[in-house]
């Protein structure tokens, strides 16, 4: 059928189901800095839901996620990347920073993101990655709340613009919401008129599953102390939906590298796992929007964080799909 032979009424449904290409601006935006500066709040604040897993722990982020914010007038692709960092030999490390830079490719803007007051060896290495970078750099001065009087800012800020090669500086805040339209604002004025760049209805580039094992790896880092997040991951090994039960079934390993910590994982007669597990599923079936089983188990494989083949077979490689 042509749209001749539709109706008025049907024509202009059709019409106004269609995004107004003129004037719409669509682009890519990485949000880079080192570990625990608040990178993925950010992210999760500027897309209006929870998208990248968070924790008090630096190193939450592991991958490169992007997250995809569509309006009638525009479409920005934010992509949370892990933190770069110093030190750390092992192959998780290699891949860690690896994933952050390459995010320095094809964009239209770079968010540095640092934290008000405090300037470290590992900011430092990320802005001299940053000096031949020829794209627009926004430095977002995260954390601004917990200076009363701004005017205590003013010696960092006259050091970042020292330290960074930078087009513009935003203070913001992601916990108190602050500087987050601003933001926005600046991004889109980075960005060339152009069609979106995903679908309107995506959120992200990534899987459900992948969501699913993000989600029960937060609950690890927030539930456990600083020595087993580092040596842990998850992996899923059943994704699937029982249309008998209408619910999803979930079995996760979560795999430790030394039998120490799988004790720790476990906790008192099993009571971490329990913890993590309810807090899990109540997550789940928010993503899913649907009944969740789920099931954690926890194994040792040893040294699997330096081993580039385990990395990889875990989803620790360049394929974004996953």
């Amino acid at each position: 059928m042509t749209d001749k032979e539709l109706s008025l009424d049907e024509i202009l449904a059709k019409t106004e189901a269609q995004p107004e290409l003129h004037g719409y601006k669509s682009g890519f935006a990485a949000v880079i800095g080192r570990p625990n500066v608040g990178k993925s709040t950010i992210m999760n604040e500027l897309l209006g839901q929870k998208l990248s897993i968070t924790s008090h722990k630096p190193q939450t982020t592991r991958h490169r996620i992007h997250g995809i914010h569509t309006t009638d007038t525009h479409q920005i692709v934010y992509i949370d990347t892990p933190g770069m960092h110093l030190g750390g030999q092992k192959s998780i490390n290699t891949y860690m920073n690896r994933a952050a830079q390459s995010a320095f490719d094809d964009v239209d803007v770079i968010l540095f993101v640092v934290e008000a007051g405090r300037w470290s060896k590992e900011d430092q290495a990320v802005a001299k990655k940053l000096q031949h970078v020829n794209v627009p750099i926004i430095v977002l001065v995260n954390k601004v709340d917990k200076f009363k009087d701004k005017e205590e800012l003013m010696p960092f800020i006259q050091q970042l613009a020292e330290e960074v090669k930078m087009d513009s500086l935003i203070p913001v805040s992601a916990f108190k919401k602050i500087g987050l339209d601003t933001i926005e604002e600046e991004v889109l004025n980075r960005f060339n008129e152009q069609a979106p760049i995903f679908p309107e209805d995506y959120v992200t580039d990534r899987s459900t599953r992948f969501l699913a094992a993000e989600i029960i790896r937060e609950k690890l880092m927030r539930t456990l102390g600083d020595e087993v997040p580092y040596g842990s991951t998850v992996e899923i090994e059943t994704f699937d939906y029982e249309q008998d039960e209408e619910r999803w079934l979930i079995h996760a390993l979560i795999l430790v590298e030394r039998a120490g910590q799988k004790r720790i994982v476990i906790g008192k007669q099993g009571a971490l796992i329990k913890k993590m597990g309810i807090q899990a599923r109540k997550d789940l079936i928010a993503l899913l929007d649907s009944r969740v089983h789920l099931e954690l188990w926890v194994k040792v494989k040893e040294n699997w964080s330096d081993d580039a083949r385990a990395l990889a077979s875990l989803g620790y490689n360049d394929n974004h799909s996953s």
